[in-house]
């Protein structure tokens, strides 16, 4: 009887390359990172059958590899490239090659067995893809308007007004092309009513051009401590009534009038339960199909 052997792959992705690693072999292969490498990588991999195939996230370089492995059934790990370079750290693998790249993600996967996932849609990739350039857009409106309150000559001060026009006007280009890339799966309209669900995220009954509604529709992290939004956070470090609680009893020792507020324990146990709501609220959404 033949034993089955477990087979691990590890893809280091550049601009033009794609250096492979295979596990427990320790074969190593390049390939172009194109139509025509891809295909040969396939021919490759057809007889190998790998368990894993472990990759790093590496924007678009990656996009092409993931869609013509993905298409064809094959059990792609996508990888957060800080994770991956904690465990080389680990490892002592301080050197940084592509082809030490590809044998520690290799490693990673034989040894750690990340869990395989199915790849998202590209309506989510564009999703993703317009959310970053509206991040960007944001922090270059925010330095927009610290530089204005600086500004003196007419000139400048129009000319900082024009382009705060110029940013909202982007802003809400994106925020319009976001909703409709929603409202045409129904499977993220659910996932975006799950969200405006937690207390704190901006409603779509409360529309605003300058509010981050597209934040909403991001994919949450599989890690459910990752999975908070800002909300969540917000919520929980509003206070836990340990300051207010420390301040009373050293006024009751002093015997001064205590100038905490009466309420403080009543509105942390409050937030305490909206806090159990939202993480019941994102469980439920990571787990939902």
């Amino acid at each position: 009887m033949t034993a089955i052997i477990a087979r691990t792959l590890g893809i280091d992705i550049s601009k033009d390359r794609l250096d492979v690693h295979l596990l427990p072999e320790g074969t190593e292969r390049q390939f172009a990172n194109d139509a025509n490498g891809l295909r040969e990588l396939l021919r490759w991999l057809a007889p190998l059958a790998p368990n894993r195939i472990v990759y790093e996230a590496t924007g678009a370089y990656h996009r092409l590899l993931e869609r013509t492995l993905g298409a064809k059934g094959l059990p792609l790990v996508k990888m957060n490239p800080q994770h991956t370079r904690a465990f080389a750290k680990a490892a002592g693998r301080l050197s940084k090659t592509d082809r030490i790249d590809a044998a520690m993600l290799a490693r990673f996967g034989e040894l750690m067995t990340p869990q395989i996932r199915p790849i998202r849609s590209d309506t989510l990739d564009t999703l993703c893809e317009l959310v970053a350039a509206r991040r960007a857009l944001v922090k270059d409106r925010t330095a927009a308007q610290n530089r204005q309150k600086n500004l003196t000559i007419p000139l400048l001060k129009r000319q900082a007004e024009q382009r705060l026009r110029q940013i909202t006007t982007q802003i809400n280009a994106i925020d319009a092309e976001c909703r409709t890339l929603v409202a045409r799966e129904p499977d993220l309209v659910r996932r975006f009513d799950i969200l405006t669900s937690i207390p704190g995220v901006l409603a779509k009954s409360q529309p605003s051009p300058s509010s981050p509604t597209c934040r909403s529709w991001e994919p949450l992290p599989t890690n459910r401590s990752q999975a908070s939004p800002a909300s969540h956070r917000s919520i929980a470090s509003r206070g836990s009534g340990r300051a207010s609680a420390s301040s009373g009893e050293e006024d009751r020792r002093s015997g001064r009038r205590s100038t905490c507020q009466p309420s403080s324990r009543s509105v942390s146990i409050s937030h305490s339960r909206q806090n159990t709501k939202t993480s019941e609220t994102v469980e439920n959404l990571q787990n939902s199909p």
